[in-house]
């Protein structure tokens, strides 16, 4: 490695480090930090960076590391799904997008053949800062996320046509028909050579590289698959991104493919911030300055018809108007591609190196802006709807979901959301034939699952008709279940204001929300990580063979330690009685065979003085026995409702289970 690039790479992490240092405390985007590095130590400012092109050799490894991780959250299976987006919502919103970009252009006069090359590349847009976004949010796999996702992988299939179409542009002559024939094979081969890999090849190879037990071995065979199928792509004439796209997609079903997701992804955040410091040190600022009437005329306008366009598609689709606009939001910055497009057009005289270097200008900073209309887009949707000038249509979507009615329930389980936890306890209730509405944000899951008999209201959980319309303020027990911490407060707030005396579980990401949400009315807070460590900790001590009692005493302590304070508070200003029992909780608790409390009465039990806990009722069979008395006997397979603290709780687990 030459000493220059070395000397390069120390500048780029000493001075990203520093601007994202800044720029975390202020709660501002990552990606603008490198943007924002690139503009600073780049040939135009100050000049700190002499080896560029190798710089933007790493950013391309940053990419492919980048959609090859996507490939394997994505799956084939949900680009299956999303065929019809693909193709269908690709097709329109490039070339409505390139169309109307096209007579824009004229009033710059610009000729038609540029007009027509402005317009294609205007067309496209990022996939690489797009998907990092929505991957960060985990939104990859939301109703608009796919959409999105699926817009973005037409727009880089087109890539080579358009390749081909600069050149033709450009005067270059060429047999059309035989590249168009020769595209058209090509792609039927990497069609087969994926669907043949992910069926058979590659979850075999990768199950007897994981036998090995060998992490060194595992972690080079997944570089080498990803890098592998990205140059097998490129030699075809695609790009190496949608090969490495394609790779991914090829282990996303394999059961090996968390653990190369996460090994990837120290490499992949490390070179994908070389591609966006590449992306900022294309930026001129003097141009900027010297032309920035016409350099911020011309973001508006990207920006405000790319959102139109694209946001027309996504409602084609059937979205809502919400997210109608945050499909055209996430959608209206110029993307990477371009600049390839837009440098082999320079280079053929398409365009002129003025229109080339505001080209760049716009597409730098609608890449730069991207991060805050795409975190914006849900509040400033939710603030228009507000107002009473949204027709209906737009609202509700072209093909909005048959309205379906909702039995008058009480004292029910309301569960919103549409993560795995969600749709888990969804079908944990129906089993147990308890009394249960859900209300999902994903017409596509709703529709799936009202065919099977469940009743699932499509909605944003935030509006209060939505809410009302599961009978929310006469529910006994809501959980919410949406990751994001922001929509979850919204939620919370609501739930709480319509029904002051559900039971709120609320499931976060991090432990540091918890306090946050106890303070708008949540009763517990189950924070995601936390859990799944105490999950991993208890089969941790079972091999270690500790007992089933130990264990629970262990992880009551953990939860406590964590979270128990919260309780204590008087988050909800509550009446003195229930200040008194808002620490209680309600326990479901199964006699064992083997209990000491087997066949013995509660009386004789003294459960009361052992443990503390408080016996509600006993469900035996399909009999349920309230207020039990003191001569009531416990029977294996008894199902015991206690009241007690999670302490109490614990000690009385211990009598009937043991």
């Amino acid at each position: 490695m030459e000493i220059s690039i070395l000397k390069d790479i120390v500048i780029i992490f000493a001075l990203s480090t520093l601007v994202n240092l800044v720029f975390t405390k202020l709660k501002m985007p990552t990606i603008l930090g490198y943007l924002l590095t690139g503009i600073v130590a780049g040939p135009h400012l100050l000049k700190l960076i002499e080896s560029q092109h190798q710089i933007e050799l790493l950013a391309e490894i940053g990419i492919i590391l980048l959609l090859f991780s996507i490939g394997m959250e994505f799956s084939l299976k949900h680009l299956m799904r999303i065929r019809r987006v693909v193709f269908l919502g690709g097709l329109m919103q490039v070339s409505l997008t390139a169309a109307i970009f096209f007579v824009a252009s004229r009033f710059y006069h610009i000729d038609i053949m540029s007009g027509i090359f402005i317009g294609l590349i205007s067309a496209l847009s990022s996939s690489a800062l797009v998907l990092k976004i929505l991957q960060e949010r985990s939104e990859i796999t939301s109703n608009y996320g796919r959409t999105v996702v699926g817009i973005l992988i037409f727009q880089d299939l087109m890539l080579v046509p358009l390749l081909l179409f600069t050149n033709l542009l450009g005067g270059d002559a060429m047999d059309i028909q035989r590249e168009v024939l020769g595209l058209l094979l090509k792609a039927i081969l990497i069609v087969l050579f994926v669907y043949v890999g992910n069926k058979w090849l590659l979850p075999k190879l990768l199950h007897v590289i994981a036998m090995t037990r060998n992490q060194e071995l595992f972690m080079m065979s997944i570089l080498v698959i990803c890098l592998g199928v990205a140059w097998g792509t490129s030699v075809l004439g695609m790009s190496l991104a949608f090969g490495a796209f394609l790779a991914g997609l090829m282990i996303s079903d394999s059961e090996y493919s968390h653990n190369a997701f996460g090994n990837l992804v120290t490499f992949k955040d490390t070179f994908t911030s070389f591609f966006f410091v590449s992306i900022g040190m294309m930026l001129d600022l003097h141009f900027v300055f010297d032309n920035y009437l016409l350099v911020l005329t011309s973001v508006l306008l990207i920006i405000g018809l790319k959102t139109i366009i694209a946001g027309a598609t996504g409602f084609m689709l059937g979205h809502t108007f919400k997210g109608t606009l945050m499909v055209g939001l996430a959608l209206s910055q110029v993307g990477e591609f371009s600049f390839i497009l837009a440098k082999l057009g320079l280079e053929n005289d398409v365009i002129s190196g003025f229109y080339y270097q505001l080209f760049l200008a716009v597409a730098v900073i609608t890449m730069a802006l991207s991060p805050f209309i795409i975190q914006g887009a849900p509040r400033f949707a939710d603030m228009l709807l507000k107002f009473n000038f949204i027709p209906e249509v737009l609202r509700k979507g072209l093909f909005p979901l048959p309205e379906i009615e909702i039995p008058e329930l009480n004292n029910h389980l309301v569960i919103i959301g549409k993560d795995t936890s969600a749709l888990k306890l969804s079908v944990m209730a129906k089993l147990v034939k308890l009394p249960y509405a859900a209300i999902v944000f994903d017409p596509s899951i709703v529709r799936e699952r009202q065919k099977n008999g469940e009743t699932v209201i499509y909605g944003d959980a935030v509006n209060e008709p939505i809410l009302e319309k599961a009978h929310v303020h006469l529910s006994d027990v809501v959980v919410i279940s949406v990751g994001d911490i922001i929509p979850a407060m919204a939620i919370l707030d609501k739930v709480r204001h319509m029904n002051a005396n559900a039971y709120i579980v609320v499931r976060a990401k991090q432990t540091e929300d918890i306090e946050k949400l106890y303070e708008l009315g949540a009763d517990q807070v189950m924070p995601e990580k936390l859990e799944i460590a105490i999950d991993l900790f208890t089969r941790v001590l079972t091999h270690r063979l500790y007992t089933q009692s130990q264990i629970r005493k262990i992880t009551n302590d953990i939860r406590e330690n964590y979270y128990g304070i919260f309780r204590e508070k008087d988050v909800r200003n509550k009446p003195t009685l229930f200040e008194e029992l808002e620490h209680l909780e309600v326990a479901v608790i199964t006699v064992d065979e083997n209990s000491e409390v087997n066949k013995m009465a509660l009386n004789d039990s003294r459960l009361r003085n052992r443990t503390g806990v408080t016996i509600l009722s006993i469900k035996r069979g399909k009999e349920l026995i309230e207020h039990p008395g003191a001569d009531t006997m416990l029977c294996a397979g008894d199902i015991v409702y206690a009241l007690g603290t999670n302490n109490q709780i614990a000690k009385a687990r211990e009598f009937f289970s043991e």
